[in-house]
Order: C-alpha cells, then structure tokens, then sequence
C-alpha cells in the first residue's frame, strides 16, 4: 500500500504539502517501464537526445519564479539563492547536456573504435541542499549516455522535485524519466531492482547502505559522499582574505553544503588576529525565513539536524573551547551564527561533519601539525590553504579531491567535481565523469 510523506517548511515546521510513496510492487513496474524506455532511447542519436533535453528545460523557464520560490519555502534558503539554484539548473542542464555529447561520441583511433554506450536504468539518489542542481548533475549524463532515469529525490524536499519533473517529463519520451518519493526504504528497492547504475549524492552512512545492497549484482556506483573539509591559514597569508574566504564558505547556504569549510588551522603568530577579523565579519550576518529582507543565514532543514549541530557546538565548549560568536543556546528551527576557538582533536567538532553555520577554529605552532590534523579524517572532498612562501607545497600534501590555493575550491569550466578517500566513489563532472554513466566498449575493425 503506498503512504505519504509530508514536506514542512524548516523555517516554521508547518506543512507544505504531501507526495506518496510507492510500494516495493511500484517500484517494480516504475523499474520495467524504464527498461523499455532505456530499449528505446538507446536507439536515439546524441544529437537528437541533446534536442529533446534541450526542450524539456526550456519549457522550465517560465516557471523560473515560482520554482524559485517553492524551493525557498520547502528548503529554506533566501530566494537570491534559490533563484541562482534554478536558473543554473535551467540553463545548466542543456550546457551540461552539449558537454556530455562530446564525451559520448565514438573515438576512432587507428583501427579501433572506441564507444560509449549505455548501461540501461540509472537511479539518481539526490540530497536536500541543493534539490535541483545537484540532481541535474547526475540526471543529465546519466540521460546523455543513454540510459533511462528514475530519480528519487530527498524526502525532505519532495515538493520542488514534483514540481521540475512535473515540467520537464511532459517533454521527453514516455517514462524515460520517472520519479520515486520515499526515504530509504524507497531507495533500497530501487537499489535492490534491476537497475544498472546508481548516483549519488549524500551520507557516507547511507553511500555504504546502497553499497551493500548493490553488492549482489554488482551495480555500477557514482558517489559523492560528503566532507569535513579544512583550511589552512599560514602565517603570511593574506588574513583579511583569508577570513572573508573563511566565514563566506562557512556560512554558505546556512552550512548547509558538502563543501563548507568545516576546520579551520591557522598559524599561532596570527591567530588573535584572524580570528577577530571573522568575529567582526560573522555579526554582520542575519538570520530569518527566505522572504526578511536582509536574510543570509536560513532556517536548519530539520529538528534532527538542529539538535546535532547544538551537540557540536555543546561538546566543544565543554572541552574548552571559547565562544567568540554565537552560543550553545539558539531559537527553534536556527542556528545563530556562531564562531568557535580553541578546537582540539577531541571535539566531535572537528572529527565530524557540522552541516551548520559554525566557524571552528584551532591554532598550530609548525605546518607539519597543521596538515596532519587538516588530513585526519575519513573525508577528503575538499581542502584549501591560504598563505605565500611555501603554499604550493602545503597544498600538494593535502588529501581531498579538490583544493583551493588562497581561494575555494571546484574550478570552471570542464572539470570533474571529485572526491578522495571516503568522500568519493567515481566522480562526476567533465568528460571522465559522464563516461561513468555509459558502458565503454574497444571495437577492431
């Protein structure tokens, strides 16, 4: 029997709406209808496949607006950034799709062949924290290569899922891309089904969930896994920079994003220094729902998350940390920005990930100490430095898939977006990463 979820405004907790959730029976029949419509589409050239998203996306553009706004509701963040979230989807998608195109057509090379076929049903797990971009980033390759798609969205944002399927579906070919809701019961069915590849993007806690269950048939995995990402400030760097950089990634979509700046090191001989240039910088911050003026820092998704993030902060006073900002005690749904000094190895607060606007600061006296602490841990999405003599080589020992050198991390243009250690299994992003959604194949001729 199929059930419901109820989706919640995060800044107040009352109801938004409700979607159902389909049975292991459901899911079965969604699963088979994409296996015909995968049959099909792999028959479609890559520029006829280009032609049809790029219609589908266009069709969404009127609905930019309301879009927008759904998404402040249901997931908290100021309608500036929702709007930049779905514009960037909108137009992205297409762009997206061109690139992966290229990367999908035959390479000739000598008397071989080489080919990218599809490997049959995707299943895209998408989070909550970015609803639609960062679905987009495994729905469009997983599309272009060939296959066929069923996307189960969060549970925690349903509403504005629907709402850009409801859109761009009606524009493709039948079932091509269907939607499941649920948690994560859903998602072991689906993973469990026979599908042929799974993306996506979350937990290490549930990345090794969906490993487990697709162990058996050995499915194909694309994972990003989260972060605990640090910085490293060194003692000649740029601190006004440096903090700017510091409080903008920490404080980015209330915390709330895999790669967030979640450890701060800094040199002790600037240390006061830096960390009164934050504190200054973090008061200029304001709390409040997506539509007060002014509003940067949103609500918290939910009372789990809420409560987590307090433990955090809770642990580390007790263990000595020093308050410069913020506090332990914060109003329902919010986190007041906080600012934290004094952190050590045996706060849970550097060990694990936050997901929270909290700036976490601890002092070194040598670089090695700085770098041992900035790679102990089982993440690795990102990692950046900020200093001059000596940087490059910092930077170079640093474990993570991305670093940022005296700025963010991610690049431009056609790169892959990657993760080491924990944080990633395959990667997405660029040439390399479409080709993980297609079947490779050598043919001599």
């Amino acid at each position: 029997m199929s059930q419901t979820i109820i989706s919640y405004d995060p800044s107040n907790g009352h109801k938004l709406g409700e979607v159902q959730t389909p049975n292991k029976e459901q899911i079965n029949e969604i699963v088979q209808k994409a296996k015909i419509a995968a049959a099909k589409w792999k028959q479609v050239s890559l520029e006829d496949r280009l032609t049809s998203i790029q219609k589908a996306y266009s069709a969404a553009e009127s609905s930019l607006h309301s879009l927008a706004e759904l998404l402040s509701r249901e997931m908290g963040k100021d309608i500036r950034r929702s709007t930049s979230e779905v514009q960037g989807t909108i137009w992205g998608g297409p762009y997206m799709a061109s690139s992966a195109l290229e990367a999908f057509r035959s390479k000739n090379t000598g008397g071989t062949t080489i080919e990218y076929g599809p490997l049959g049903v995707a299943v895209i797990i998408s989070p909550w924290n970015y609803p639609l971009a960062m679905a987009n980033n495994l729905l469009m390759p997983a599309l272009m290569a060939g296959n066929s798609v069923v996307w189960k969205p969060s549970e925690e944002t349903p509403l504005i899922a629907q709402a850009f399927f409801d859109i761009i579906h009606k524009e493709l070919p039948q079932d091509l891309l269907q939607i499941v809701h649920g948690d994560g019961s859903q998602g072991k069915m689906l993973v469990q089904s026979e599908i042929n590849v799974v993306g996506f993007t979350g937990s290490q806690a549930t990345g090794r969930d969906i490993m487990a269950q697709a162990a058996p048939s050995l499915k194909r995995l694309v994972m990003e896994l989260g972060g605990n990402d640090p910085m490293i400030v060194m003692k000649d760097a740029d601190l006004q920079a440096a903090a700017r950089f510091a409080i903008g990634s920490s404080f980015e979509n209330t915390g709330q994003m895999c790669i967030s700046t979640e450890r701060i090191y800094v040199a002790e001989e600037v240390a006061d220094q830096f960390e009164q240039y934050v504190t200054t910088l973090a008061a200029q911050y304001r709390v409040g729902p997506w539509d007060m003026d002014g509003v940067n820092i949103g609500p918290i998704i939910n009372v789990k998350q809420h409560s987590k993030i307090i433990e955090h902060i809770k642990d580390a006073v007790d263990k000595k940390a020093r308050l410069l900002y913020g506090g332990v005690d914060h109003p329902d749904h919010y986190i007041t920005p906080t600012v934290i000094a004094g952190m050590t190895t045996e706060m849970r607060i550097e060990q694990e990930e936050t997901f929270g606007p909290v700036v976490c600061i601890g002092r070194f006296l040598d670089i090695e100490e700085a770098i041992s602490r900035a790679n102990n841990s089982t993440y690795g999405l990102g990692a950046v430095v900020f200093g001059n003599a000596g940087v490059q080589e910092v930077a170079d020992r640093l474990e993570a898939g991305m670093i940022g050198v005296n700025q963010g991390v991610g690049g431009g243009g056609e790169v892959p977006w990657v993760g080491a250690k924990q944080s990633g299994f395959g990667f997405h992003g660029s040439a390399e990463g479409h080709r993980q959604f297609a079947q490779v194949r050598v043919v001599n001729r």
